[in-house]
C-alpha cells in the first residue's frame, strides 16, 4: 500500500523576481549525467532540523534506485517481493501509476539499482538482470522490452546490472557486457539494434556512459570491467581501449569530461591503485595520454561534481569510511580531504553549494563549492525509511529528492 504524508504550513502567495526554477532532472546524475543542476534561487542556509518536508510516499519496496523528475512526474523503480516495479508520482507526492517490469536482483544487496531515463513521452528502465524496457511517461503502458543479455550474449556481474541508459537522438545506449554487444544502442521508439560493439570479450562494470563531440567525432565512454573504453557513439566502432582494472569490478563513478579531459575513478584497494585518472584527448579524441594520477579521490559509487576548475567527491576506506576531497582539475593537487562523521557518500551540486549525502547515518550536508575548505553551512538527518543510503540525490523544481529504501521524500529548497 502506498501512503502519501503532507507537511502544509499554511498558504502565501509570494512574488519573487529574477528567480528561475523549472529544471527537470531526467536521468541518473541530472539533466547533462554530472550531478549538477542549473537553478538558482535555492536556500543558502536550512532552517534548524533541515529544509520543510514536503511529502513523503513509501511502498516502494527494496531498491537503491535514484529518481528522475521530468513533465511534472518523479519516476523510481523498487521490488516488491522479486518483481521489479517502475514507479510514478505527481509533483505531489501522489502515487499516478505503478508498472511491473520483470523479476529483478535477488543477489547480493537484493534490489533495483538503475534510474529510469525519460525522454519525451517514454520512460525507460534498465534491470539488474538486463531488461530494457520502454514505457509510455504518462500512462506506464508498456511499449516494448528487450533482454539485453540473451539478445546480445552477456553474462550478469557480481551485484547485478546497474548502468542507467542513455538517450542519444533517437538511440537508447546500454552496457549488457555481451559477446554480441559489449555497449549497444537500440532504437529508442522499438528497440531494434542499431550498433553494437564488437571485438571486446570483457563484462560490463557498474558504470553509466557518457557522450561528447571532440574535434569532428561524437565519443562515448564507459568503464567496464577492466577497461575504459572509448567508441564512437554513432556507430560503435572501438576508438582506444585503456587498461584499468579495479577491486571486485567495481568501476562504478559515471566520467566526467571537460575541456577535452576525461576523469575516471575508482577504489584504490590492493594491488588496484590507481584510483583517479585523467587522461587527455587528442584533437579528434582518437587517442588518449595521463595526465595525471591520484590516489586520494578514489571514489566508490557515490559520484563526483566538476565546479568551476575543481573536483568533489568522497574517497573509500572501507564500507562504509571515508573522506570528502577536493582535487584541482588541471593538476590533480589535494585541495583538501576533509572527515564528516567518518563516512563516504553521494554528492550532487546546485547554486554555488553541494549536496553531500552520508551513506551511513543519512545525513545530508549543505557544503559551499570552495576549495578553500570543506565548510559545512546546514545539515539534517533523514529520519525515514531503512537499509543503506546509496540513492543518489536529485534536485528538480527547487526540491531536493531523497529515496532512502521503501521511501521516497521531498524537500523544499527554495528559497521564498
Amino acid at each position: 500500500m502506498n501512503r502519501v504524508k503532507y507537511f502544509i504550513a499554511g498558504c502565501v502567495v509570494i512574488l519573487v523576481v529574477g528567480v528561475s526554477y523549472g529544471d527537470d532532472w531526467p536521468q541518473f546524475r541530472g539533466p547533462n549525467r554530472d550531478g549538477k543542476s542549473a537553478e538558482t534561487g535555492l536556500l543558502k542556509k536550512w532552517p534548524d532540523g533541515g529544509p520543510k518536508l514536503l511529502w513523503s510516499a513509501d511502498g516502494l519496496g527494496i531498491g537503491f534506485s535514484s529518481v528522475a523528475v521530468a513533465n511534472g512526474l518523479i519516476y523510481t523503480t523498487g521490488m516488491l517481493e522479486r518483481e521489479g516495479f517502475l514507479f510514478a508520482f505527481t509533483l505531489e507526492g501522489k502515487l499516478q501509476w505503478k508498472f511491473p517490469y520483470g523479476q529483478e536482483w535477488r543477489g547480493s544487496f537484493p534490489g533495483t539499482r538503475t534510474t529510469p531515463t525519460v525522454d519525451g513521452d517514454r520512460v525507460y528502465v534498465f534491470s539488474g538482470l538486463g531488461a530494457l524496457t520502454c514505457l509510455n511517461s504518462k500512462s506506464g503502458d508498456k511499449i516494448w522490452q528487450v533482454d539485453t543479455l540473451k539478445e546480445f550474449e552477456g553474462k550478469n556481474i557480481i551485484w547485478g546490472m546497474s548502468g542507467s541508459p542513455f538517450i542519444d537522438g533517437n538511440n537508447i545506449i546500454c552496457t549488457p557486457g555481451g559477446n554480441k554487444g559489449t555497449i549497444v544502442a537500440l532504437d529508442k521508439f522499438t528497440g531494434l539494434t542499431v550498433w553494437a560493439t564488437t571485438g571486446l570479450t570483457e563484462a560490463a562494470g557498474y558504470c553509466s556512459p557518457i557522450i561528447f563531440q571532440k574535434g569532428q567525432n561524437r565519443l562515448l565512454v564507459n568503464m567496464i570491467q577492466k577497461s575504459v573504453i572509448c567508441v564512437s557513439a554513432d556507430t560503435g566502432r572501438l576508438v582506444w581501449q585503456v587498461p584499468y582494472e579495479v577491486s571486485y569490478d567495481t568501476g562504478i563513478i559515471t566520467p566526467v569530461y571537460h575541456d577535452g579531459c576525461i576523469f575516471i575513478t575508482s577504489v584504490c584497494e590492493g594491488r588496484f591503485t590507481r584510483g583517479a585518472v585523467m587522461l587527455a584527448l587528442s584533437a579528434e579524441g582518437t587517442s588518449v595520454s595521463t595526465k595525471w594520477t591520484n590516489q586520494v579521490l578514489d571514489c566508490h559509487h557515490g559520484g563526483v561534481v566538476l565546479v568551476d576548475g575543481y573536483l568533489y567527491g568522497s574517497n573509500f576506506d572501507g564500507i562504509p569510511a571515508g573522506d570528502w576531497v577536493c582535487l584541482d582539475w588541471n593538476s590533480g593537487q589535494v585541495m583538501y580531504e576533509a572527515k564528516w562523521n567518518g563516512n563516504k557518500g553521494a554528492i550532487v551540486y546546485a547554486d554555488g553549494m553541494l549536496y553531500c549525502y552520508d551513506e551511513n547515518t543519512g545525513d545530508v550536508a549543505m557544503v559551499k563549492a570552495s576549495p578553500a575548505g570543506f565548510q559545512i553551512v546546514s545539515s539534517f538527518r533523514i529520519a525515514l525509511g531503512s537499509g543503506k543510503h546509496w540513492a543518489h540525490p536529485a534536485i528538480s523544481n527547487g526540491r531536493l529528492y531523497i529515496r532512502h529504501g521503501d521511501v521516497l521524500m521531498a524537500y523544499d529548497i527554495k528559497n521564498k
